[in-house]
């Protein structure tokens, strides 16, 4: 070999040497990127759905996160507890007053008051619908002492600001970064804050030294969006995710079969259903969502789709709530589904489809993959609605809320929610039921209904809110409103490294300044 060859190889080898150490480099500081600082305690959670925004007024995220806080949360028991505020009080029915926690700064070092709370909820109800439950008619500040008053009675006001929606927030801090940056890195009250964040992708976060409730035991943390859930346990399985949320019931077994993983199923306060749109002349049969009621196979839901991860759904709330109910879930019975249908005037034609006046019972049903079991239950009921006669298209769309409500032309949808968070069953009756409600893409109006709603939200007494709750639940099932499916399990996946943590049925509270890792 000559010297300019052996020159020559030797810097090829050299070349060859540098591009791969430099794939290597760009891989590792990708990892890097996505799991925080070496040396420093960290973790990554994986969440579900993407996220467009931090807006605390208007996602889920900056709450889970740790990065904000509201004035009341639920504890381990769903049992409010003072936050941000330490006490309240009812004045009379429209009057009341909270005292803010003293000592509290947000992230940029100002003080908390009852003035920044005023200020927070001013901007919340400017930006928010969904605070629209609160019914705040004004507000007076007066140092920690922040008085509210409604502009018709509202019982159920401190358990209405456990809404994440109802995160307190900086709105100094607001005017001066401007509202597009400060919808990327909010200043809240929390543990955490943020440093980085790319929409629908990634938030990055470090810990707020001067947290009120004690220093953050993590130093950094990094919250992944991802709505496909086989990609959110290879992420568990391969450590890019230390906490990966909603994982499909499939993926226990082989979660729970690799060393240092474990899985966490707690029955939810969830219910997945079939919700119907009142605008499409089809849906406003009762004979027709009757028919699908019955059409809906809640044991296979439950034991095939969730493995035994769920329960059949007998109504809006499980019947471990003090206002659930015992009685049985709505039986899957083909033939019945049938009958009622011809009742209704349909005729099963010699094609075994169902039709009345030559047109075809034909109906689009909306589902998304986020959450892994609702496509599975959609094609469980296509499945037994053909054998009825019933044609079902389904639609996978990404972003189900905004879909259903700039789109008319759906029939129903499968969809899944929180039912009662707050411990209270009036939040999700308001919400999904009456007119104008923000769980409420499918404009149901029942005056019936819209009746008993009002005396349950006039109505103090738990007692006899639980009898108003019952009374609602028993108009929502005579005019099957919605087809309540399973009460899922909530499935994750964790890292043994994660220490002093567990979720909560709730689904609020996930980054928290007492979880460790090891």
């Amino acid at each position: 070999m000559t010297t300019r060859h052996a020159a020559s190889r030797a810097l090829l080898i050299l070349l060859t040497l540098f591009l791969f150490a430099s794939v290597i480099g760009c891989a590792t500081k990708q990892q890097d990127e996505a799991q925080g600082t070496p040396g420093m305690k960290q973790l990554t959670l994986m969440l579900h759905f993407k996220s467009s925004t931090l807006d605390p007024h208007n996602d889920f995220t900056p709450l889970r996160a740790g990065i904000t806080e509201t004035l009341v949360k639920l504890d381990n028991d769903l049992k409010l507890q003072g936050w941000l505020a330490t006490e309240w009080e009812a004045l009379d029915e429209i009057t009341w007053t909270f005292t803010i926690r003293d000592g509290v700064t947000f992230h940029d070092g100002t003080k908390l008051d009852a003035e920044a709370v005023k200020a927070s909820f001013e901007r919340g109800l400017s930006v928010s619908k969904r605070l629209a439950g609160l019914k705040i008619s004004s507000m007076e500040a007066d140092g920690q002492k922040l008085k509210i008053v409604t502009a018709e009675p509202n019982p159920a006001l401190p358990s209405e600001l456990v809404n994440p929606y109802a995160s307190v927030v900086s709105v100094a801090a607001e005017e001066a970064m401007g509202t597009e940056a400060f919808n990327n890195t909010p200043v809240g009250t929390g543990p955490f804050k943020v440093t980085k964040f790319t929409p629908n992708i990634e938030a990055h976060l470090e810990r707020y030294e001067d947290y009120w409730d004690g220093k953050a035991k993590l130093d950094q943390a990094v919250v992944l969006f991802n709505e496909d859930a086989n990609v959110r346990t290879l992420a568990l399985q391969s450590g890019e995710a230390d906490i990966a949320w909603s994982l499909p019931a499939e993926s226990i077994r082989v979660i729970e079969n690799e060393a240092g993983l474990r899985v966490e199923s707690l029955a939810s306060l969830r219910v997945h259903f079939v919700l119907y749109n009142q605008d499409k002349p089809q849906m406003q049969d009762l004979s027709v969502r009757q028919a699908l009621n019955h059409l809906l196979d809640r044991e296979s839901a439950a034991n095939d789709v969730m493995l035994g991860n769920a329960t059949p759904a007998n109504g809006p709330f499980n019947s471990k709530l003090p206002f659930g109910s015992d009685a049985p879930a709505v039986e899957h019975n083909i033939e019945k589904a049938k009958q009622l249908l011809m009742n209704a005037g349909y005729v099963l034609g010699t094609d075994g489809k169902m039709s009345k006046d030559g047109q075809p019972l034909k109906l689009e049903l909306i589902t998304y993959s986020a959450r892994p079991e609702l496509p599975l239950i959609a094609q469980l009921l296509q499945s037994d609605a053909a054998k009825a006669g019933v044609t079902i298209e389904i639609k996978t769309v990404e972003d189900s809320d905004h879909y259903l409500r700039g789109n008319r032309d759906w029939d129903l949808a499968t969809y899944s929610n929180l039912t009662a968070p707050r411990g209270d069953g009036g939040f999700f009756l308001n919400s999904a039921f009456a007119p104008g409600g923000s769980l409420n893409p499918g404009n149901i109006d029942v005056p019936e209904l819209n009746a008993v709603l009002q005396q349950l939200n006039n109505e103090s007494d738990v007692t006899k809110r639980n009898k108003f709750i019952a009374q609602a639940v028993a108009v929502i099932d005579k005019e099957v409103l919605h087809s309540y499916a399973v009460f899922p399990n909530l499935i994750i996946g964790v890292n043994e490294r994660i220490v002093n943590w567990s979720p909560g049925r709730e689904e609020f509270y996930i980054l928290t300044s007492t979880m460790d890792v090891k």
